[in-house]
């Protein structure tokens, strides 16, 4: 192969490379702000949130172009196939952390109708928690740190843990009033989500190991989510 060939081949996983990070600072930001919107009672930070996501949709397009590109014009293969193929990958749950802060974004724009309540304090912990996940991994991917990248995967209970706190807390609240019903359940869903975004993180985190190394991480990360088992003692009033 010609050294034209062999610096052009580089240039173009160099620029597949930063249209990964910058597609990464745009979700990451995506997540904070919805967080942010929730945290701060900010409607129209959740509302430029919510119209924010078409640039990550955008991003995600560009990615997948240079990738595709690449795969049909230079047949990488080794760790520069590696590369091309996590950048798909990487994508993809870039852009499914996008879709979950949007829709955090829009149950902002419910949950600022209401009044305020104590616990949106606990969703900024955690929304806090799945963003340093989630920055650490980009981090990593940049870097080519596959050390990182299997910390992020070895952490991602810091995030279940606070969200079975969380998921304890509502459902007390729900017992004790249920005219509070209709509002914690919009915090359920902001909770679950921001959960489903550092289990992306995760994913990321997965895929940067392999990048790297060429290995796999275990099969089973640590899972600390137990409320999908969780029996809640719901009192049924007398009619």
């Amino acid at each position: 192969m010609s050294e034209h060939i062999v610096k052009a081949f580089t240039e173009q996983l160099e620029t597949l490379s930063s249209t990964v990070a910058q597609m990464g600072g745009l979700a990451e930001a995506q997540l904070a702000d919805a967080v942010d919107a929730i945290a701060k009672r900010d409607s129209a930070l959740a509302e430029r949130t919510v119209a924010g996501d078409a640039k990550v949709d955008q991003a995600q397009q560009a990615v997948e172009n240079q990738a595709h590109r690449l795969l049909a014009l230079r047949q990488p293969m080794a760790v520069d196939l590696r590369e091309t193929l996590a950048a798909i990958k990487i994508a993809g749950e870039l852009e499914r952390i996008g879709d979950l802060s949007k829709n955090i974004a829009k149950r902002a724009l419910v949950l600022n109708r209401e009044p305020p309540i104590r616990l949106t304090q606990s969703l900024a912990r955690m929304g806090k928690a799945a963003i340093g996940q989630l920055k650490t991994v980009l981090d990593a991917y940049s870097d080519r740190n596959a050390v990182g990248a299997e910390t992020v995967w070895r952490n991602d209970d810091e995030v279940d843990e606070l969200y079975n706190s969380l998921f304890r807390e509502l459902l007390t609240y729900m017992m004790e009033d249920p005219r509070t019903i209709g509002l914690c359940t919009h915090l359920l869903f902001v909770a679950k989500n921001i959960e489903r975004a550092g289990d992306h993180a995760t994913n990321i985190a997965e895929t940067v190991y392999h990048m790297v190394t060429g290995g796999y991480l275990a099969t089973d990360r640590p899972k600390a989510d137990i409320t999908a088992t969780t029996n809640v003692p719901f009192n049924r009033g007398s009619s």
